[in-house]
């Protein structure tokens, strides 16, 4: 085998299990070119048959977590729109039942969910959608009026007109009742974001998102029973018009202020309607 004259040192390049055990035999031992990369060539060169399948096509890697993706969102959707009320119990063969899907999945899923706060597993026993805690709710608001009106009273002076006559144009949809909260609620969390995204940092975004997810539920569940009432239509399109128009002053304090009292009257709409859901469920729903 024909050499490049170059000495190699093992301890510094091990590639495959081969060149490993021959770096712990000798540790400070240099071979030639020839032999490293006699090694180095045959790692990760697939055989005749591979090489032959894999360019055929006919064999593709299978995502071994696609499926677990799949209920872990599925589920998800369910508990945030309510269709997974909370303190609501279920076996995993329910869930694998319903999803038409075996127990690992759904396993795996469970225990995504149970690290977002959704869930509660219990070994041995149903789980348990995670009850709503009023107390939560209120955290997530005051941390939120602590960051937002600071980015607002930044972001005001930042957004052009343009973007600012974009979200006045979709500020008019949630006014719509024909739309529930579960409808508008994607559009609605992009407005928002979109309103400071000017002035947020990557980690500003990061932790806004934290507390939007976290708030996720108490929001589509406390406001979709509100969805029934049409002035609450009414409110929610002239509360955001209002957010808008104070950001069209490019005044930073009147925007902080704009946007504290937004997530205070949020904050008020919604424990009223989740207290009401705690104590009977059934009549809040209708």
């Amino acid at each position: 085998m024909p050499h490049c004259g170059v000495d190699h040192t093992l301890t510094a390049i091990c590639y495959n299990s081969k060149a490993a055990r021959l770096a712990q035999q000798h540790p400070r031992r240099r071979i030639t070119c020839g032999t490293l990369c006699d090694i180095t060539a045959f790692a990760g060169q697939p055989s005749a048959k591979e090489h032959d399948l894999s360019a055929e096509g006919q064999i593709r890697p299978i995502e071994s977590r696609s499926v677990a993706t799949q209920v872990t969102d599925e589920l998800r959707r369910t508990i945030l729109n309510g269709t997974l009320a909370p303190g609501r119990e279920f076996s995993l063969r329910e869930i694998a039942g319903l999803l038409d899907v075996s127990f690992i999945p759904v396993r795996e899923a469970l225990r995504s969910l149970e690290s977002e706060g959704l869930v509660i597993i219990r070994p041995g026993r149903s789980s348990r959608v995670t009850p709503l805690n009023l107390d939560d709710l209120h955290g997530i608001y005051r941390l939120r009026k602590i960051l937002e009106p600071e980015l607002a009273s930044r972001s005001c002076q930042l957004l052009t007109v343009n973007e600012l006559d974009r979200l006045a144009e979709h500020a008019v949809e949630f006014a719509d009742e024909k739309l529930s909260m579960d409808a508008i609620y994607d559009s609605h969390l992009q407005f928002h974001l979109a309103l400071l995204k000017p002035a947020a940092t990557q980690w500003d975004a990061r932790t806004l998102t934290t507390l939007w997810r976290a708030a996720e539920r108490y929001i589509r569940i406390g406001f979709g029973l509100l969805d029934v009432d049409p002035h609450e239509h009414e409110r929610r399109g002239e509360a955001h018009e209002h957010l808008i128009e104070a950001f069209r002053q490019r005044v930073p304090d009147l925007a902080a202020e704009a946007v504290f009292e937004h997530l205070a009257r949020n904050e008020q709409a919604a424990h009223r309607a989740l207290d009401a859901y705690n104590r009977e469920p059934a009549t809040a729903a209708r």
